[in-house]
Parts: structure tokens; sequence; C-alpha cells
């Protein structure tokens, strides 16, 4: 049978369908190549959240077609996921190259396809169109690992949900993934379940906007074109009736916190809207759920978060922090930020820069604005020189760094608990894992720490990372 390279640009919602597009493939009798020079089908699984990403995928497949085409005429070439939901049939038009271009919705076609293509039934396939119950279909695991690496996974994303109804004016996702769509959970926990049996320790569970899992339509497209700022239930008004009518997707933690053998919780990535008393409560309550929150605020001015249409307002994201805070102490607190979206003033900028010093994240992904094709940011007045977004970007990234150095460098001396994920990507010699708090450490181990939690004393920082002392793990 052919072999298969995937390479995966954008989110961690990605990973997971490029994981899962694999498993497929394998489970059909496709081998995973090591490198596009070898396989005999290449596939990119595309970002389209910023013209970076999609310039990145092109010019890769136009490299690869150049490259490839010379000496292996054969090879297919197929674009997936966002970026072939956004362009379709223009990427065969632009690069005839191209035999293959699926959709968000059409991960699972991806083998019929292929074999339709190697047995002659077509040549150039084009499908994104929408598919009623695709949510469900992204389910299998590579449980043993890559083709280097034939260990077993101790960790695993699980996909809960599709879409993104919120529809914030820079955003061109909900248009990508459709509107949401959310799975059982019956079926969420089943697949939970076989991960943990097959010895999977943490799970992340995965949506666009994840803490809308499970809720009808109530921010959907109609808010979207009236122009009205979606309804967000602040706690403060819902009062202690949150506790007793928990949402879907507390729901759903406890019900996967149950399995027997599950370590960990995790979940990216949520939206402040669906931070109610509920889920803050939770992180009290369970402790599998693990004290690491990354909640993406975006901007710190209140004007632009309005122009953003994020449905919150700076005084309440506070709110929510000094809750999580309250409710678990040591909570690691990551951040999205974009810098000079249309009409971002060096005030407005500067109250970014001020909430960030606030919050104190121990780190935070900053963006600098793209216009994306028919979103509303794209078409609104006073963009911002890009000469301007550079410098307030690098303002930025310093301030977020010395804030990461300042918290990452109040471990040295402590001891904390890891989970030991395998060998270390930069240096074999070494094994990784991460705290509750979703810092990675770096110690000196071996194979056979895989898979366990154990203790570490952190002895010295690196950039964005810890290193433990092994004399401490019992060597």
């Amino acid at each position: 049978m052919p072999s298969v390279y995937i390479k995966t640009y954008g989110c961690q919602m990605n990973e997971r369908d490029s994981e899962a597009v694999a498993s497929q493939l394998v489970a059909k009798g496709y081998t995973l190549a090591a490198s596009e020079h070898v396989a005999d089908v290449v596939l990119l699984n595309t970002c389209s959240v910023r013209d970076n990403a999609e310039q990145k995928a092109i010019n890769k497949m136009e490299n690869i077609a150049g490259d490839i085409r010379k000496h292996r005429p054969n090879v297919v070439l197929g674009f997936l996921g966002c970026m072939a939901q956004s362009r379709g049939q223009d990427l065969i038009d632009r690069l005839p190259d191209v035999d293959l271009v699926i959709g968000t919705q059409k991960f699972h076609r991806t083998a019929d396809y292929l074999d339709d293509i190697f047995a002659g039934r077509s040549t150039k396939i084009v499908d994104t169109a929408a598919e009623q119950g695709s949510e469900g279909t992204i389910r299998e695991h590579l449980l043993n690992g890559s083709t280097k690496d034939k260990a077993k996974a101790v960790t695993a994303f699980v996909s809960i949900m599709q879409g993104c109804n919120q529809y914030c004016t820079f955003c061109i996702v909900p248009y990508t993934r459709g509107e949401e769509r959310s799975r059982s959970i019956a079926d969420i926990v089943a697949e939970c379940r076989q991960l943990v049996a097959h010895g999977v320790k943490e799970i992340t569970l995965l949506g666009q906007i994840v803490t809308s899992y499970g809720r009808r339509r109530s921010n959907s497209r109609e808010s979207k074109v009236e122009g009205r700022e979606p309804e967000i239930p602040q706690p403060s008004t819902l009062g202690s009736r949150l506790l007793t009518a928990k949402s879907p997707f507390v729901q759903l933690i406890e019900a996967v916190h149950e399995i027997e053998g599950l370590e960990r919780i995790r979940f990216t990535s949520p939206h402040p809207k669906g931070y109610g008393d509920d889920l803050v409560e939770a992180y009290a309550r369970l402790p599998k759920l693990v004290e690491s929150a990354h909640l993406p605020v975006q901007s710190g001015s209140d004007r632009v978060l309005k122009l953003m249409h994020r449905g919150y307002t700076r005084e309440r994201f506070l709110e929510i922090i000094r809750k999580l805070r309250g409710a678990r102490p040591g909570m690691g607190i990551t951040s999205d930020i974009i810098v000079g979206f249309p009409g971002e003033t060096e005030s407005d900028f500067g109250e970014t820069l001020s909430l960030c010093c606030e919050v104190e994240f121990d780190n935070a992904y900053l963006f600098k604005y793209s216009p994306r094709k028919d979103t509303p940011a794209a078409a609104m007045p006073d963009q911002i020189p890009e000469t301007v977004i550079e410098e307030r970007h690098a303002r930025l990234l310093e301030t977020i760094n010395d804030i990461g150095k300042r918290k990452y460098d109040a471990f040295v001396g402590r001891q904390t608990q890891i989970l030991v994920e395998g060998p270390s990507k930069k240096n074999s010699a070494r094994m990784t894992g991460r705290t509750r708090c979703n810092k990675i450490v770096l110690f000196d181990g071996a194979e056979r720490h895989r898979g366990q939690l154990m203790d570490v004393k952190i002895t010295r920082t690196g950039s964005f990372t810890l290193y433990g002392d092994p004399a401490v793990v019992g060597f």
C-alpha cells in the first residue's frame, strides 16, 4: 500500500484532525512516511486564521510540487482543513499539480478519496460540502505514536465538538468550520475510556470554543447579522443556581473525571463567556481537572473588545481571573492577544499592556492582526500600518517575556509533580514532562519513567522551560 506524509499547520484542533486522518489511513493499509521526499501521498493540513499560515502552506506545496513532479510524477498531492475549506477549487486552479482538496467536515473521507485516485476512478477531487454528523467522525488515534516512536502515548486530544457560533469580527473560523455541533457525553466518555485502557494518562478536550459544548444556537448567525452583541450570562446575576444547573461542559468534565485510571484533564480553547461559577467551582472540586487555563483575552481595551465582538469587558475578564486564582491559587494562566486590530490607538494598546501586567500571564501567544477574507474587520476603517503593528508587537512580547521569566524563576528550588510524556524532542537523552499548571520540565531520565507521575525539584529555568533535579526522582 502507498505511504502517506501529513504536515500540519495551525492549532491543536488541526493536530488532532491530522492524527485521526493518519489513523484512518493506517487502518486501511497505508503506511506513514517520515517525510515528503519518500511518500507516495503528501497532504498539507492547513490553517486560515492568519494570512501568514495560508501563504506558508501554499509556498510549501509549490516547492513540493516543483521538486517531486520532476522525479516522481505519480505522487498524490492534497490540501486538507481550513484553507482547503475556504478556497476549494481555487487551490487546484492555482496549483494544477494538486490532486485532492478536502474541507473541514470531510476528513473521514480522505482514505476513500485516495483509494479512488490510486484506482483511477478519479483524478481531481474537491469536497468542501457540509456533512451532518461530521463532529462524530474524528475519533481514531495513533496510540502507538509516530513511525519513529513506537512507545505508547501518555497524553491524547479528544475532539468534543466542531464549529463556532461566536463570529468575532477578525475570525474566519465560523466560515471554515461551520456552526457548533457537539458530540454526546456518552460517545466522548467511551472514546476517553478506550484511550485510558491503552495507557493514556492525560486527556485534553478540544473545541473551537470548548466551553460552548452542548449549547444550542443561542449565539448563532442571526445575532451576527443583526449586529447584536451575544448575551453573556453573568455569574453575579445567576447566583447559586449555577451550582445546581451545571452547564453541559461541566457535566462532560464530571463524566470524564469518573474514568478510572485517568490522571489529568485539560481543555482548550475556551472563551471567557464560558467561565460561569459552575466551571470555576469545578476547578476547586475535581482534582483531575488540572490548575491550568488558556483564556484568550485578545485586547485589554473595552472599545477594541466591542469592535471585535468579543462579548465581555476588561473588568469581566479580570473578575474571571480573580475567581480562578481564588479557586486554585497555583493556577497557570496563558492567553491569546491580537496586536494592531483596525482602529487600535496607542491608548488602546496601552490598556492591553497594563492588563498583561495586572494579570501576569504565565505566557501568551501574540498575533499580529491579519485581515481575513470576508470578515467584518477586513473592511473596517483605520487599518494599522505594518510598521506600527511590528513595533507594538515587539513591546508586548518584551513585557510578556519579562513577566514569564519572573513566573518561571519562582519555581526554582520548589518541588513539583510532573507527568512524564517521553524523550525531549530536542534532546533525546532527556525526558520531558508537564506540571499540572502546564509548565514543561526536562530532566535526566529513562524510558521506564514514561507515563509516571513523579515529583522533581526544579533547579533552573530556560526559555519558558524548567529543569528538574534527577536526584529527587529516585534514580
